[in-house]
């Protein structure tokens, strides 16, 4: 693995070189804007709206213009002369509980490895934020941007999120349903037994982006002038809930018979590729269930 930074953890006397590794990828296929009739590449480039041609990328500075439409060019020398205090270094301000910190604020990860000279101090500090239950709060310069982050260990590893600082984090004031809205002991029992047969045998380690492996399906066909696989389909979400334990019912009733119709199916980790498309029937079948007990939910009863 690569590192895409180098530079040390510091709090108090205690100085740890460390190196930072990108610690999530995103997997996807790379889509380009192309010409329909012929598939040739659309290709952007940079014009001068004040001289109307186009400008050569060395040419090309950052800039920022106010509210009354002055521009002013900022050259990377005055970028490199603004003062970052926590460059190449992973400053501690303090120490928190881990769970005092709002997921909400946190952005990328970044591993975090020790350098040979380092091992005991950097497992010390391991160690120390394990037993407590604490996370560091620190400041940190990356591609020339300083931001508060967050540093707490994962397995064997210490683990470095780089955070939104206070005033980015946006309020949710409006958004939750008016207070008046009052749930029944009922209701909450029966969302409490939702979660939990929802809950039973879950594996995240099992889950796969479906629609990445239709994709790659899609593209494949398209690049051998195969006929495009059957896509399985998409079950659209209800608009509205007419009975709400009735709706929470139905939900149990439903995980359970899909629960039996994996069982038969299952083999154990991520499905292959052409999952997707043979998992339709099921998922057909357990809505025609789901329809029919909803229909007669008194007979049920009686």
């Amino acid at each position: 693995m690569r590192s895409m930074w180098k530079g040390a953890i510091g709090f108090g006397l205690v100085s740890i070189p460390v190196k930072l590794y990108a610690a999530t990828e995103e997997h996807g296929v790379s889509l380009h804007q192309v010409h329909a009739e012929d598939g040739g590449r659309i290709r952007m480039k940079r014009f001068c709206e004040k001289e109307g041609k186009e400008v050569p990328y060395a040419e090309i500075a950052k800039g920022y213009e106010d509210e009354a439409g002055r521009t002013v060019v900022l050259t990377d020398e005055d970028l490199a002369a603004l003062p970052l205090p926590s460059k190449k270094l992973i400053d501690v301000l303090a120490f928190v509980d881990a769970d005092d910190i709002d997921p909400l604020s946190l952005s990328r990860a970044y591993y975090v490895g020790a350098e040979t000279a380092a091992a005991k101090p950097y497992v010390l500090l391991r160690e120390a934020l394990s037993s407590s239950g604490k996370a560091a709060v620190t400041k940190i310069a990356l591609r020339t941007r300083e931001s508060l982050a967050l540093l707490r260990v994962h397995e064997d590893v210490l683990v470095l999120h780089t955070m939104y600082w206070p005033d980015e984090v946006r309020a949710a004031e409006g958004l939750a349903p008016p207070e008046k809205v009052t749930v029944r002991p009922q209701e909450l029992k029966m969302a409490q037994s939702l979660m939990d047969t929802l809950s039973e045998d879950f594996d995240l380690e099992s889950m796969h982006d479906e629609y990445q492996h239709a994709m790659d399906e899609l593209v494949a066909a398209r690049l051998e002038g195969e006929p495009v696989p059957e896509m399985a389909e998409v079950t659209a979400a209800p608009d509205n809930v007419v009975d709400l334990m009735a709706a929470l019912q139905a939900s149990i009733d439903a995980r359970g018979g899909e629960k039996t119709g994996a069982k038969k199916t299952a083999s154990g980790k991520a499905p292959a590729k052409k999952t997707a498309a043979k998992k339709a029937p099921a998922k057909k079948t357990a809505a025609k269930k789901t329809a029919a007990k909803k229909a007669a939910p008194r007979k049920k009863a009686g």
